[in-house]
This record gives C-alpha cells, structure tokens and sequence, in this order.
C-alpha cells in the first residue's frame, strides 16, 4: 500500500485540529473551504469515542484514551436525557434516531472495556433498552421519534428516514451488551432485526436510478455488511454469509462503476473492511482489496483527517471524523491481514 496512509497523522488529526472540543463533543465534519466546524454532533462523539479507543488499542498512547473517555463523558453526562431514558438527536433535539443510539452505545462500550467505568456502562444498557421499547412499531423499529412524546415521525424514501436493512448496524448495539450482560431480550432482538434485514436487503441496492444516490446508498450498504459480521461463522446466522457475499459483491460493482463522477471515502473503507472480517468464509480478493486501499489512502489531507470524497476531479471540502474513523480501521485491519499478523483489535468494531 502507498507511504501516502499515516497512522500518526490521522491520531493527531483527532487531538489536536480542534474536532474534538474541550466538552468532549466531536464536530459533525470540518468544512475546509470556511475554516470551520460544523456543531457538535452525539453521533459523531461516539464514532469518535470509538475511534480514539481503537486508537489506543493500536499505540497504546494514554493521550487517546484520555480523549476518548473526554468524548463518553460527553456522551453520559450532557447528550443522555436520564428523564426521557434517551439519546436526542443532538443536544436540545427533540428529535431522537435509532441508528444514532445504536452507534451513541457503542462507543460508549468502546471506552468501557477499557476502562470499566460503571457509568458508561450503565447508561449503554439503559439507552439499549431504550431503543427496543421506544422505537418498536410492532412488526420493525421506527427510525425516529420526536419527543419527549416518543411519538413516531413519518418515514420517507430517503434512507436515513426509513426502517431499511441498514438499521441492523445499530442492533449489534444489542448483541455486544448481550454478550456482556447475558440479556437474552436484547440478543434475541438483534437475531431479529437481522431476519428483517436480509429479507428486505436485496431491494435495498440500487435504490435509485440517479448516480450519485446510488453512491451515497453504498454508504448504508456497507452498514449492512457489518451488522451481519459476528453472524458469519455462527449456526444463527443461516443466510447471512449468501446475503453478505451479495451485498459486497454489489457495493463492489457498484463502486468501481460510478466513482471516477462520484466516490466516498467511507465506503472504500467500509468496503474493505468488509473482505477481511469475512475473510474465513468469503475468500479476499487480494487484487481489488489493494486498489481500494490505495484509492483510501489516497484520501487522507496533510493534517491526518480523511477528505468525505470527490466529484469528478474535485475533493469535496469537508474534512469527515466517520470517513476517518472507518479509514484508519479498515487500512489498519488490512495492513494486519496482508501481513498475517492478527487482527490488530476486535473491538471497538465501528
């Protein structure tokens, strides 16, 4: 892989280019054309809660676990709502996601594995329990409320607005604290949210006949991907290496057909994380992996953080904290395996 790739270099990105502000909270992305950022986001502190902990996990640097656990307080003591159980959108919502949540208690177990901080565990549990009661619709699971009603919010066709197969990456949410706790209810939930999702993730891809939807809908896709991973290899997980083969292979074409218009770097790295968590039962193409790494790495800026994508020609200005949490897991996972070295961490998965 090219020497363009650093580490280091997206490590301080994180630190030290003011993502990250001194409450914790991580700026949704970094807009180079104005030299600023956009509001902080609770999503986005538990991407990057995740990413400075597998940050840690990789160096060993107390300096990243000290700013990861700056971004789980954040996240326990100022984005969860103890009153309504619930993470909102964004601090002072009234508007609260399932995939947010999913993604907000990841993070928030990213750090307490490190750490064994109670708090962050018990806020993870609360606000996993949480999402089963208050976004359950009776047959799926809504993807918005508004509050504090906990009412839902009308789904659209846009794929962050409806119940698609790419919620299933919120639900591991569920299966990690099952793993931890022995909730069988949450476990079991996640079981079926993956049933749910592999009858419906066929239709998911193209989705639309305009180009550029199609690329943004690969994003999602690869969430997809990586919500049937710890299934693989597992007797639950019947139909899941089939509907994952497919997928990849779709995300693949889809990808190498549409990026010299449009290319997103979150799913170059999505797409090659991908190969290699499937890589015991899928075998990795070893040919097309290189190219998407070299394509990845191709992303990153000077300071560290990874460019979202481009269109034509032109870098689209907004410097992404998820495009660079995804890239430095998928090129480090990648590194490892074409090496034979072990996977460098299994958690925090991203």
């Amino acid at each position: 892989m090219s020497e363009v790739y650093s580490l280091e270099r997206a490590g301080s990105w994180f630190l030290d280019s003011g993502i990250q502000e001194p409450s914790g909270g991580v700026a949704r992305f970094y807009l180079a054309d104005s030299e600023t950022n956009k509001p902080v986001s609770s999503e986005i502190t538990g991407y990057s809660a995740s990413a400075l902990a597998f940050l840690y996990c990789i160096t060993k640097k107390d300096v990243y676990l000290e700013a990861a656990r700056r971004a789980a307080h954040f996240l326990t003591d100022q984005a969860w709502d103890p009153t309504l159980g619930i993470f909102p959108y964004e601090l002072h919502s009234n508007l609260a996601y399932f995939f947010d949540s999913g993604i907000i208690v990841r993070g928030l177990l990213a750090v307490w594995r490190i750490t064994r901080e109670q708090k962050l565990l018990d806020v993870a549990v609360a606000a996993a329990r949480g999402m089963l009661k208050d976004f359950h619709s009776g047959s799926d699971f809504h993807p918005i409320v508004e509050l504090p009603g906990k009412t839902a919010v009308e789904r659209d066709r846009h794929w962050s607005r409806s119940a698609a197969c790419y919620q299933a990456k919120s639900a591991l949410a569920w299966w990690e604290i099952g793993e931890i706790t022995g909730e069988a209810s949450l476990r079991d939930a996640y079981l079926e949210m993956i049933a749910s999702s592999l009858d419906s993730s066929r239709d998911f891809l193209p989705g639309t006949s305009e180009r550029a939807g199609v690329m943004d809908r690969l994003h999602p896709a690869g969430y997809f991907l990586e919500a049937l991973s710890p299934l693989l290899d597992r007797k639950e997980g019947k139909g899941c290496v089939e509907a994952y083969r497919y997928t990849m292979d779709r995300v693949t074409l889809y990808l190498r057909n549409i990026a010299p218009e449009f290319a997103r770097s979150d799913v170059y790295a999505q797409l090659l994380r991908a190969r290699v968590y499937a890589a015991s039962v899928i075998p990795v193409d070893r040919a097309l992996a290189r190219e998407e790494a070299e394509a990845l790495a191709a992303f990153q800026r000077p300071d560290g953080g990874f460019w979202f994508g481009r269109r034509g020609g032109d870098i689209i200005p907004h410097v992404n904290p998820v495009s660079t949490t995804f890239a430095i897991q998928a090129l480090e996972v990648w590194q490892a395996f074409e090496s034979g070295s072990p996977n460098p961490c299994r958690y925090p998965t991203i």
